[in-house]
C-alpha cells in the first residue's frame, strides 16, 4: 500500500540533492547556474515535462506554451518543472512509419525519466504513436505520472461542409481520380481540412489513443475531449501540472492504477466509440508494460456485448469537436456505466465511477444512448482461419455491409510498390467481386507496418462506382480511414506468414459474423507452397533499425521489442559521481 504522503527525504530526487557533500552540492550549483534559487528545488517533487513539441509536428504545434502552462501548475502546486523534450512522432512527415518508432520514443521515455532526478511525470503528447509510446515508457519506469493530450483540432471546412481529417481526404481524394471533382476542388478540400493545431479530429488513433488513456485513468476527467484551440485546454494543462505534484507525494504509481480491470474498461471504450484499428496494437503493448497478458481474442469477448455510442468520423457523422460540446467522453463513459469496472482508480485519487458522475449528454445524436445505438455490439472484430492463424482485425462499420460475407478471388500485391505501379493499370485483371490482398506491408515487412491496409480501389473500378472492396494485408490503416480492410494479418507475410502463399486467382473468404479469413486452398498445396517460400533479405543490418528488426513482435503481441516487456525492474542509476 503506498503511504498516505510522503516526506522529502522520501523522494527520489532527495538521492541527487540531499546532504551537502561534494556530489549534492555539485548538482546544487549547477542548479543555481540556470537561474534558480535553492528554494525553488531543495525538498520539493521534480517533475518531468515530456514534451514531444517539434517544428515538423503540426498536431504539437501548441506544446511550446502548453508547457509553460503546465510548469504553471506544478510551481503552484510547490514543484519544480524541468521540461525534457523527446521524440515527435509527427505522424503526417515521419517515414517509412512512426510505427518503427513507437518503441524509439517509449525507450527514450523510460530514460529520461531514468536518468534525470525526477519524482513524476507529465506526460504531452496526442499524435497517433505518442500517447502509447509515452505510457509505456513511463509505465515501466513506474514512476508516478499523468497523461495530459495535445487534443483534436477544429473542425475543417468545404463550401460550408464540415470536413474531417483523413476520412474526407480518402474520400476526395477517391472523387479526384474518378474525375468527379477537378484539381481546383481537391485544393481547396486540401485547403480547408486543418484550420488549427491539435490532432485529427475525426475518430482517428490519435483520438482513440488519447480516450484509451482517460478510460485507464491516466488524465484528468475529461482532458482527452477538450479541443486544443479550446481556452479550457491550457487550463486543463495547468491542472495536470498542479495534480502530479500531488501524486507525488501520494506516490500514487501507474501500478495502482493500471490494472486488468482497467484495460477492460479502455478496450469497452474503443468499441463504443468504434475507435481505431490500431488501438489494439498499442493497448497490447501497453498492458504488455503494466505485467498484464492482454490478448487479442479479449477485445472480441468484450466486443459481444459493447454497443456503438459515438456517432463520429469514419463510422459515423460527426467530429471531436460535436463530441466535446455533447458531452465528451465523460458522457459516453455515462453512457456505457455497465459495461465499465467503476471502482478503477485514476490519477486524480478518485474512481472512475466518481469522474463520471453527474455527466450529462447535451446532443443525443452524437453520443447515443444504448437504445439508440449505430450498432449493438462494438466496432471492431476480430478473426482468424487459416489465412491468419495469430488473428487479423477488421471495422465492421467502416464497411460496406454487403461485403461482411464475402468469397471472392484474390489479386495479390507483392509488396507496396507492386501496388503503387499496378493498381490503376487498364491491364489489371480485377472487378468488384475480387479480393485485393496486399503482402509483405507488416511490422519486418515493410518495414514498421505503414499505414497502408486502406488499399486504393483500382481507378477502372472507381470509374464504374465502386467505392469499396474487400482488402487484406499485413499492414495497418489509419483510424481516419474506412472500407472493408482486414489489417494486421498474423504472422505476417515477411517470415512467411499464409499471407506469403496467397497467389492470384485463389479464393478467399471473409465471414465477419461468423469471424473467419480463409484461404480456400488445401493443406497440401498450402504445404508445397510453403517449401518452396525463400525470406527476402532484411532491410537493415545497422543501427536502431537493425535492432527493431531483431527485436520486434508481431502485431497480436503488440509489436514491442521482446526484451522491454515487463520484468523485474531495472535499478536506478548510481549517483555519487
Amino acid at each position: 500500500m503506498a503511504r498516505s504522503r510522503m516526506r522529502p527525504e522520501d523522494l527520489r530526487s532527495y538521492r541527487w540533492y540531499g546532504g551537502a557533500d561534494l556530489r549534492a552540492t555539485g548538482h546544487h550549483s549547477r542548479t543555481l547556474q540556470m537561474g534558480y534559487a535553492r528554494e525553488d528545488f531543495l525538498g520539493k517533487p521534480v517533475i518531468g515535462i515530456i514534451n514531444t513539441w517539434s517544428d515538423i509536428n503540426p498536431c504539437h504545434a501548441h506544446f511550446r506554451t502548453r508547457a509553460e502552462e503546465v510548469k504553471r501548475g506544478v510551481w503552484q502546486a510547490g514543484g519544480f518543472p524541468i521540461e525534457m523534450p523527446a521524440m515527435a512522432l509527427a505522424e503526417p512527415f515521419q517515414k517509412p512509419s512512426t510505427m518503427l518508432y513507437r518503441n524509439f520514443l517509449a525507450m527514450e521515455t523510460e530514460e529520461l525519466l531514468r536518468s534525470y532526478p525526477v519524482d513524476g511525470a507529465v506526460l504531452m503528447g496526442g499524435c497517433d504513436k505518442t500517447t502509447p509510446a509515452l505510457i509505456m515508457g513511463a509505465t515501466s519506469m513506474g514512476l508516478p505520472f499523468i497523461y495530459m493530450p495535445a487534443g483534436p483540432m477544429l473542425r475543417g471546412n468545404w463550401h460550408g461542409e464540415p470536413l474531417g481529417s483523413g476520412t474526407d481526404r480518402w474520400k476526395y481524394w477517391a472523387e479526384l481520380r474518378a474525375g468527379n471533382i477537378t484539381e481546383g476542388e481537391w485544393q481547396e478540400v486540401v485547403d480547408g481540412i486543418a484550420r488549427s493545431h491539435g490532432h485529427c479530429m475525426t475518430m482517428g488513433t490519435a483520438s482513440t489513443m488519447t480516450s484509451t488513456a482517460e478510460a485507464l485513468g491516466l488524465t484528468l476527467p475529461g482532458a482527452a475531449s477538450i479541443p486544443a484551440a479550446d481556452a479550457n485546454h491550457p487550463r486543463m494543462a495547468t491542472a495536470s501540472g498542479r495534480r502530479i505534484v500531488e501524486m507525488v507525494w501520494e506516490d500514487l504509481k501507474p501500478s495502482a492504477i493500471l490494472t486488468s480491470d482497467s484495460f477492460d474498461n479502455a478496450i469497452t471504450v474503443v468499441h463504443a466509440l468504434s475507435g481505431s484499428t490500431n488501438a489494439l496494437i498499442h493497448l497490447i503493448a501497453m498492458a504488455g508494460r503494466a505485467g498484464i497478458e492482454l490478448k487479442l481474442d479479449r477485445f472480441d469477448e468484450i466486443a459481444r456485448s459493447v454497443p456503438v455510442l459515438a456517432n463520429i468520423r469514419p463510422t459515423g457523422k460527426y467530429l471531436m469537436e460535436d463530441f466535446y460540446y455533447a458531452g465528451g467522453l465523460r458522457s459516453l463513459l455515462a453512457n456505457l456505466k455497465e459495461n465499465l469496472n467503476l471502482g478503477c482508480r485514476t490519477v486524480n485519487g478518485r474512481t472512475l465511477g466518481e469522474n463520471i458522475e453527474g455527466a450529462r449528454t447535451y446532443n443525443e445524436d452524437v453520443i447515443r444512448n444504448r437504445g439508440n445505438s449505430l450498432s449493438p455490439t462494438g466496432g471492431l472484430a476480430v478473426l482468424h482461419g487459416n489465412l491468419a492463424p495469430d488473428g487479423a482485425v477488421i471495422k465492421p462499420l467502416a464497411a460496406e455491409s454487403r461485403l461482411h460475407k464475402h468469397t471472392g478471388p484474390a489479386v495479390v500485391f507483392k509488396d507496396y510498390e507492386d501496388l503503387r505501379a499496378r493498381i490503376d493499370s487498364d491491364d489489371l485483371k480485377v472487378d468488384e467481386n475480387s479480393v485485393l490482398v496486399m503482402q509483405n506491408a507488416g511490422p519486418l515487412g515493410a518495414p514498421g507496418m505503414p499505414e497502408w491496409g486502406q488499399l486504393p480501389i483500382p481507378k477502372k473500378l472507381l470509374k464504374k462506382g465502386v467505392r469499396d472492396m474487400v482488402r487484406i494485408s499485413d499492414a495497418r490503416m489509419s483510424g481516419t480511414s474506412y472500407g472493408t480492410c482486414v489489417l494486421h494479418v498474423s504472422p505476417e507475410a515477411f517470415v512467411g506468414g499464409p499471407l506469403a502463399l496467397v497467389r492470384e486467382g485463389d479464393l478467399v473468404e471473409l465471414d465477419v459474423a461468423a469471424r473467419k479469413l480463409e484461404l480456400k486452398v488445401s493443406e497440401s498445396e498450402l504445404a508445397k507452397r510453403r517449401a518452396a517460400w525463400k525470406p527476402r533479405a532484411p532491410h537493415y543490418t545497422r543501427g536502431y533499425g537493425a535492432i527493431f528488426s531483431s527485436h520486434v513482435t508481431q502485431a497480436n503481441k503488440g509489436c514491442d521489442f521482446d526484451f522491454l516487456h515487463h520484468g523485474a525492474p531495472t535499478p536506478d542509476p548510481d549517483t555519487h559521481h
